[in-house]
């Protein structure tokens, strides 16, 4: 039986391990952000400040810091034990994607194309507090082709990986802020990327029904995962070549359908073979986030319908997999 988290009022946008794994940070379409502990679901505090939906969510390599970026067009740093807000970085627009460098000190965060203004990559670096205070970053990347969806650093926090709305991904460096390779598998916006463990690869998930594995220093192409369905996340196993994949219709179109046919199901497909082989039910609508614990022996999954679901993997689970 996995684990129910109910500490949202509105659907999920992300969840987040920290690097331990024995916290869960999520965050939804309503101002709060929990954390709690992974091991027994137990909340554990909120980060309370925010205004508007926060769309995403970081801790940093030793979880002293929490990151958040929400629609109330804001980024905010909080201290993680004591949940006090440290910086707020204010934007013209709604902040889409944020995240920690390796080394926590860097933060990178994009806004939204809306109201007038262009979409940003912004930089600010932590060591510097000046930059924080007069809201200006070292660098400022603005991408006005298509907006970017969402973005993650790539490893030795050299350069970010941005997926954009029209489904390109592009590097782009973290010191000069140049755009370092741009590709374009994907035909339609993509939603979520997550990387392996060790930072060598990354996976995408779109709204053109598949999720799709890439190296990440040469952002080759290495395998597709397909369904019938928009893939709204996607995340690796750090110890199997295990792929889960979260989504479902449009939240818009749900209603549309009867439940069964919903395919509201985390299904899980084989890294090296793009086999679908496991499916795991429980929403009551589109997943929009999932995760592994770091150790890989559980994962999460958020739904439109305010739940995180924890679930824990049978002893089988890694039986099956060794003998395989």
């Amino acid at each position: 039986k996995p684990i129910l988290l109910q500490g949202h009022e509105r659907s999920i946008t992300q969840i987040k391990y920290n690097r331990e794994g024995d916290l869960l940070f999520t965050v939804a379409k309503d101002p709060i952000v929990n954390v709690w502990y992974s091991v027994n679901g137990e909340r554990l505090g909120t980060y309370n400040g925010h205004t508007g939906a926060v769309w995403c969510v970081d801790a940093d390599w030793d979880t002293r810091h929490v990151l958040t970026g929400s629609a109330d067009n804001s980024c905010r740093l909080w201290d993680c034990e004591t949940g006090k807000q440290l910086a707020l970085v204010k934007t013209s627009s709604a902040v889409r994607t944020c995240g920690f460098d390796f080394g926590g000190n860097i933060i990178m965060f994009s806004t939204d194309k809306q109201m007038g203004y262009q979409c940003f990559v912004s930089f600010f670096d932590l060591r510097d507090p000046s930059q924080i205070e007069n809201n200006e970053p070292y660098m400022k990347i603005p991408c006005s082709d298509s907006k970017i969806t969402s973005a993650v650093w790539g490893p030795l926090g050299e350069f970010i990986i941005a997926g954009h709305e029209n489904g390109e991904l592009n590097q782009f460096s973290a010191k000069s802020g140049e755009q370092l390779s741009n590709i374009k598998e994907h035909t339609k916006q993509i939603n979520d990327i997550q990387t392996s463990r060790d930072m060598t690869m990354f996976i995408t998930a779109s709204k053109d029904n598949t999720a799709k594995l890439f190296d990440c220093t040469t952002l080759e192409h290495l395998k597709t995962f397909r369904t019938e369905r928009p893939v709204n996340s996607a995340a690796l196993s750090p110890i199997f070549d295990h792929v889960v994949l979260g989504g479902g219709q449009e939240a818009m179109d749900v209603t549309t359908t009867s439940t069964r046919i919903g395919k509201f199901e985390a299904r899980f497909f084989h890294l090296a073979f793009e086999e679908e082989f496991g499916r795991v039910k429980g929403h009551f609508g589109p997943i929009n986030s999932v995760a592994f614990h770091p150790d890989g022996k559980s994962y999460s999954s958020g739904g439109e319908d305010g739940y995180v679901r924890i679930h824990y993997f049978d002893p089988q689970y890694f039986e099956f997999e060794f003998e395989a």
